[in-house]
This record gives C-alpha cells, sequence and structure tokens, in this order.
C-alpha cells in the first residue's frame, strides 16, 4: 500500500473538515446578503485576493518551491534547506507588500477620481480593505510548503479552518457593528478578512518550530535557490491555476451582465471545490514530494507507476460525488443555502450552475496531479502553454454565452476549459514520458464508470421517492432528500466497485487500515 496515499487520507480529512466548515460560512453569507449587487461586490472584491490565496497555497508556490527545497535537503542537508525557506518567505512578504502598495494607491484613484456606478465603488472599498489579507496568506502558504516538503500535511490544511471560522464571526458579531444596512454592514466582513490571514500564518508556525525552523533577517537577492523558485513559480501560477484563474475570469465577465450572476456562480464554485479540495488537491499536494524524489533519484519507471495510481484513485474518489452533485444539486443547494435572503429562485439558479459545472470535477481533479508530475520533473513551461489554451477556449466560451443563456453558459465554459486542460495535460505526459502507458487503466476506468452509473441510478430513484413521500417544506425532510439518496449511492457504489474487482477500493480501505489498525480476536 503506498504511503503516499495514506497520507492524501490525513491530509483529504483535514480539508474535509475545513471545507464542512466553509460550507456553514456559505450558508451564512447566503442567510446574510442572498445573491445581490451587495454579495457580487463583496465575492468580486475577494476574488483577487482569494485568488492568490489559491495559487500559492494550493499551487504555484508548492510547485515551485518543494521540488527546489528538497533539492536543497537532499545535496546540502537541512540547515541550507531552511535557510532557502527563509529568504524565500522574506522575498514573498516583500513582494506582496509591494503589490499592496501599488495596488492600493490604483484603488484609491478609481474611487476617488474615476466616475463608476455605486455598485462597482463598493466593490473597489472592499477591496481596498482587503489587501492586507495578502501578504500574510502569501507568507502562510510559503509556510505550508516547507511543512509539507517535510511530509507535514494534516495540520498545515487545518489552517484554511481560520478563514471560515473568522468569516462565520465576522457575519454574526463584527458586521452588526457597522451599522443598519447591508452596504455598511459587509465592511465587517472585509475586516474578518484581514484578520482570518493574520490566524492563517499563526496556525503554521508552532508545526516549523518544532521542524527547527528559525526565522531571522537574509537577503533573498543573494540566495540563487530562491531565483530558481522564482523562475519557475512564474510558469507555475499558469500550469496548475487554470481553474482559479478561469472561475475569477467569468465572475468578472459576468459582473455587468446581471445583478446576481457572481454571486450565484460564486456558491455553486464553492460546492464544487469540496471534492475537488478533499480529493484532487490533497492527493496532488502529498504526490508532489513523491514524485520530486523519484525523479531527482531518476527512478523514473517508479515515477510512472506512483503517477498512474495517483490518476487511477483521484479518478475513483471523485467520480462518486461528481455524480451526486449531479444529481442531488438541487436538494444540496436547498438544504445549504435557502434561508433568509436566499430565495427559491436563488436555489434554482445556483442548482443549475452546479449541475453545469460538475463535468468539469473529474477534469480539474486529473489536472492537479498532472501538472504536479511535469512540476516535479521540473518543466514548468508545459503545463503553462496548456493552461493559456484552457483560458483562452474558458473567456471565448464565456463570452459567446453571456448573450444566449448566461448561468449555465459561464459554467459549461468553465467545465469545458477544464477538459481541454486534461486532454492537452494527457497528451504532453505521454511525450515527455513515452513510457508511459495512458491506456493501462483503461478496463479499470470501464468498471468505475459501471459502478458510477449503477450508483446515479439508485440516488435519483432514492431522491425522487424522498421527494415525493416527504416533500422538502421543512429541515427534516431536506436532510432526508440529501443524505438518504447519498448513503444509497455510496453503498452501491462501493458493492459494484467490490463486485467488478476494483483493487482502488482496496487501496483505500488498506489506507484506512494502516492509519486506524483494526485488530481481530
Amino acid at each position: 500500500m503506498p504511503r503516499w496515499l495514506s497520507s492524501s487520507g490525513a491530509a483529504g480529512i483535514a480539508t474535509l473538515l475545513s471545507r464542512i466548515l466553509g460550507f456553514a460560512r456559505e450558508s451564512a453569507y447566503a442567510a446574510f446578503m442572498g445573491t445581490g449587487p451587495v454579495a457580487d461586490a463583496f465575492f468580486l472584491a475577494f476574488q483577487i485576493p482569494n485568488l492568490l490565496r489559491r495559487l500559492l497555497g494550493e499551487g504555484a508556490l508548492s510547485a515551485a518551491f518543494i521540488p527546489v527545497f528538497k533539492e536543497t535537503e537532499r545535496n546540502q542537508g537541512h540547515a541550507a534547506a531552511w535557510r532557502v525557506g527563509v529568504a524565500f518567505i522574506w522575498s514573498i512578504l516583500l513582494a506582496t507588500s509591494v503589490i499592496c502598495l501599488v495596488l492600493g494607491l490604483f484603488l484609491t484613484c478609481m474611487v476617488t477620481v474615476s466616475n463608476v456606478n455605486s455598485q462597482t465603488e463598493l466593490m473597489f472599498r472592499l477591496m481596498r480593505w482587503m489587501l492586507p489579507y495578502l501578504p500574510m496568506v502569501c507568507v502562510a502558504a510559503a509556510l505550508i510548503g516547507m511543512l509539507n516538503a517535510r511530509r507535514i500535511f494534516f495540520l498545515p490544511a487545518l489552517g484554511a479552518t481560520m478563514l471560515n471560522a473568522t468569516m462565520l464571526g465576522s457575519i454574526w458579531f463584527l458586521a452588526p457593528r457597522f451599522g443598519s444596512s447591508l452596504e455598511t454592514q459587509i465592511f465587517g466582513l472585509a475586516l474578518g478578512v484581514v484578520v482570518a490571514g493574520f490566524l492563517q500564518l499563526a496556525f503554521q508556525v508552532p508545526s516549523l518550530w518544532k521542524e527547527g525552523f528559525r526565522f531571522h533577517w537574509l537577503d533573498p537577492r543573494k540566495e540563487p535557490a530562491v531565483h530558481e523558485i522564482a523562475r519557475r513559480m512564474g510558469p507555475s501560477i499558469l500550469g496548475v491555476a487554470a481553474f482559479q484563474i478561469s472561475t475569477v475570469l467569468c465572475q468578472t465577465l459576468a459582473y455587468s451582465h446581471g445583478d446576481d450572476l457572481v454571486s450565484s456562480f460564486n456558491y455553486a464554485i464553492r460546492l464544487m471545490e469540496l471534492p475537488q479540495g478533499v480529493v484532487g488537491i490533497s492527493l496532488a499536494t502529498v504526490l508532489l514530494p513523491e514524485l520530486s524524489d523519484l525523479a531527482a533519484d531518476k527512478k523514473f519507471p517508479e515515477f510512472r507507476s506512483t503517477l498512474s495510481e495517483g490518476l487511477r484513485q483521484v479518478f475513483f474518489l471523485t467520480l462518486l460525488p461528481a455524480i451526486i452533485l449531479l444529481v442531488l444539486s438541487e436538494p444540496i443547494v436547498r438544504l445549504l443555502f435557502e434561508r433568509g435572503e436566499f430565495k427559491p429562485h436563488s436555489t434554482g439558479q445556483v442548482a443549475l450552475m452546479l449541475a453545469c459545472l460538475t463535468p468539469g470535477l473529474l477534469a480539474f481533479s486529473l489536472n492537479n496531479i498532472l501538472a504536479r508530475a511535469f512540476f516535479a520533473l521540473g518543466d514548468t513551461a508545459t503545463p503553462m502553454r496548456i493552461s493559456l489554451v484552457a483560458i483562452g477556449v474558458n473567456v471565448v466560451t464565456a463570452l459567446f454565452s453571456l448573450g444566449i443563456y448566461p448561468r449555465a453558459g459561464l459554467a459549461i465554459a468553465n467545465s469545458l476549459s477544464g477538459l481541454v486542460n486534461c486532454i492537452l495535460l494527457f497528451y504532453a505526459i505521454k511525450r515527455a514520458q513515452p513510457k508511459f502507458d495512458i491506456f493501462a487503466f483503461r478496463p479499470a476506468l470501464l468498471r468505475m464508470l459501471i459502478a458510477a452509473l449503477a450508483a446515479a441510478v439508485v440516488a435519483f430513484a432514492v431522491r425522487f421517492s424522498c421527494t415525493q413521500w416527504i416533500g422538502h417544506s421543512s429541515l427534516l425532510p431536506r436532510l432526508a432528500e440529501v443524505f438518504i439518496p447519498i448513503a444509497f449511492a455510496a453503498l452501491t457504489y462501493g458493492a459494484v466497485a467490490f463486485a467488478v474487482g476494483l483493487g482502488e477500493i482496496r487501496d483505500v480501505i488498506n489506507a484506512l487500515r494502516r492509519r486506524h489498525p483494526i485488530t481481530v480476536p
């Protein structure tokens, strides 16, 4: 049983806890501000600092930093690796502080000089309040990268809970102190974002201190490894972030095409990100150090075998959540969000977007693994070029769809770009590693699809029965409408997987037993 699958379980559990708390946050958002113009302004304003968090915390920084950190540790020892980490933190802190200053001046000019409408002005003012979040969360991402390089995954992944818990507190305690109208109360949430950034940074320090890390001044310009990380980070940002960049572009394009498009798209994206984060990103996070070690040691047969195992596992573990989100999109949205300012018509809009986003879930999760395989090989240019193509597909499709059917079209554009990205990455990895047989696990994928089809039929039948018999007029029927079909679908998926002889389900069970041994008398 590969060690990385067991480790990814720890990261996945931490991510699951964070995402569950994130759902509580999104549900509180929905009740607090619904899907109107103020919600659109807040979500779009938060996209800039949040995009950078995602690019660094879940993508470019780890992809560029971990291979260099591991190479330094292997060739020069632990002390040299820590030195690289300290110098890199200083480079991140200085660079992001300059970015904050420039953005702050730009936003101030836009608010005071530019002739924009009141909603856009609100968005600029909120973004200006959130700017201090950038340097704190980027330094936190660097600390997480060092912990991941040391194969510590659980506690770093829990750091995101700081954001979710702080934002819940902001809704309940800060926002009411900023006035009586939603337009003023929303600044309490902006302040909460800054507090969350500080807490995310502070959360990582104790674990690193135990590992022997000590922070002190080092001039990053005098550290060659920092230059190498910076060289790799530029392409890495585009290489792993096509999904995040496409999401921001879609929301920016949609901002002027309706009062609730941005917020509706945001809620749908958050729902899709649960399985993507728990499975795709967790597996990719754990696999990167493993693949980096194998590539550094020139163990390419083992490299290809580990990559193949990772791709099969991410497909197997993502397929069931994709089916559940597709079949149960409306009941899930209704259960989580429909209260307060979030009305029934918003449920239909978000559910439609979620159903159209779900087919891209598999592609986005596979992309996380494939891109990191290139980074482990030291190739950051290939994923970057492919991501540029995928982003172009997204923008063109989104622009075309906005004039026809904006809600479904935006989501379809996002899914289509993920599929294009996935196909091109498979083609490129086959060229980079000619002995990598991308068709070797085709029989296993066929058996997975059979299990998924059976689960989809069962989920639909049970959901239809629940809706007919008990409806969804109160909380308990809504819970039943979601969780009873999920339970039957999961049991069906597992049973059929066992029946058709899928080894992936046995690997998952073995990984759970490895972390929590079961003694049989």
